[in-house]
């Protein structure tokens, strides 16, 4: 390592990981919580080393009610790469333990001894590759993954990545709208992954499946003693979320009570465990989702309005898939990549009769029944191109397409135009598109045309 930032509250200690480290790095030395947090905040460390009562004095310092492990937390996120060593007295080897689950990179206990040191950044050297190609791989997987299922010909869709685009690097809580199965976490995870906070943890609770009963104390945690059955503290998920992102989907499922305590969080930035007093802050970005009407929830007493409007500050709509058709190429190719991955067989796309079948079904289920259909085709299929044998028949059975366009009266003939044009145009593209067996390039080249991605 290069450069190493140095803090403790006893001067002793400071002095000798000094000397220990003179001659094999750059040393800075931080002399109060303050200088060590802006120096953290404006200078890109190879590591740090912080003895637990100037971790405790820096927490404090930042926030009253930040504990010492929620503030490793912080400072992974603010430095991702950046080694932190905790000094411990030998007293307090277990609370260095602690440390190291929520982000420590090691410890060395008091007396400090010079072989520990070294051995210590020895082992962090040879990690610091492994680690930087992981984050290099993952950052190539989000972005691999990403390209598959963002590409679109839906000009709905363009919209909605265009808002994700705008809204993902701010802090503002988002509100997802849509059915089940349009991708709602998808999205979400989308959010996460464009804003400043994509290196800390994206922690999606799903609050229909959590009983009314349960919900406080799995998003707030509890206290030893809280309720029965409660024989130790537990931390929520808002705790565990710190400096990364929660999203709460099927939202309108919660509880009042809860529902109180969610509102503290996005007015305030606090909140408390079932049966505590404390209140701890809330260093998250809030994403929601709800497939019901939450303004109609409001207007029948069954949500808060207040919660309504704290969560509503930028909603984004999910249209259904039998509102973009013609992005069912793009997912049908992105699933049986998925799928090769993970089996034997090499399947490299569908038959022209199964993708204008794909593209003619309403999809009541969205892509979710998209992708459990063709999972279950998948198996079933022994070719490299899917036949019509591995799909359900009713599929296939009526697959007439109307040849009128349709209009709403009254209207203008600019507008009967203009929906003419992109009926057509859709159309157009459906055709193109099974002519090629879904495939995009080719598709593209053959319409002169490259898609937007």
């Amino acid at each position: 390592m290069d450069t190493i930032v140095i803090s403790a509250r006893h001067q002793r200690t400071l002095d000798t990981v000094q000397r220990i480290l003179a001659g094999t790095c750059k040393t800075h030395v931080a002399d109060s919580p303050a200088q060590l947090w802006g120096s953290l905040k404006t200078i890109p460390f190879d590591g740090l080393f912080i003895d637990i009562p100037r971790l405790e004095e820096l927490a404090a310092a930042i926030d009253g009610s930040l504990e010492p492990r929620a503030l490793i937390a912080q400072i992974r996120q603010l430095r991702p790469m950046m080694a932190i060593i905790i000094i411990a007295p030998g007293s307090e080897i277990r609370q260095a333990v602690s440390y190291m689950k929520n982000g420590a990179s090691n410890y060395i206990a008091e007396p400090i001894d010079s072989e520990e040191v070294r051995f210590v950044l020895d082992e962090i050297s040879r990690e610091r590759p492994q680690q930087s190609e992981l984050a290099y791989l993952r950052e190539r997987l989000w972005q691999d993954d990403a390209l598959d299922i963002t590409q679109t010909l839906s000009p709905i869709m363009r919209k909605v990545y265009a808002n994700v685009m705008s809204v993902g690097p701010t802090k503002t809580t988002v509100l997802l709208l849509g059915e089940t199965g349009t991708g709602k976490s998808f999205m979400a995870k989308r959010i996460h992954r464009n804003s400043n906070r994509k290196y800390g943890p994206f922690i999606s609770v799903h609050c229909g499946a959590i009983p009314d009963t349960l919900i406080e104390s799995e998003l707030f945690g509890h206290e030893k003693g809280s309720f029965t059955g409660a024989h130790r503290r537990k931390p929520g998920k808002f705790e565990v979320a710190f400096g990364g992102t929660i999203f709460l989907d099927e939202i309108g499922t919660i509880s009042m009570a809860a529902q109180v305590k969610l509102l503290m969080v996005l007015q305030e930035g606090l909140y408390q465990r079932v049966g505590g007093d404390q209140a701890l802050t809330a260093n998250v970005r809030v994403i929601a989702a709800s497939n019901s009407d939450l303004k109609q929830m409001c207007d029948a007493g069954q949500f808060r309005k207040d919660l309504y409007y704290r969560l509503n500050v930028f909603p984004i709509t999910i249209p259904q898939l039998h509102e973009r058709k013609e992005d069912i190429p793009f997912f049908v190719e992105a699933f049986l990549k998925k799928f090769n991955q993970f089996n034997n067989k090499r399947i490299q796309g569908v038959r022209a009769d199964v993708m204008a079948a794909l593209m003619h079904y309403d999809w009541p289920g969205n892509i979710r029944e998209l992708e459990n259909l063709m999972e279950r085709a998948y198996i079933l299929e022994s070719s490299p191109i899917m036949t019509p044998d591995s799909f359900p028949s009713e599929l296939f059975e009526d697959h007439t397409f109307p040849a009128d366009i349709v209009t709403a009266m009254p209207a203008t003939l600019a507008e009967v135009r203009r929906n003419g044009l992109e009926a057509i145009e859709r159309r157009y593209l459906q055709d193109l598109l099974v002519r090629n067996r879904g495939r995009i390039n080719a598709s593209a080249a053959e319409a002169a045309w490259a898609p937007a991605s």
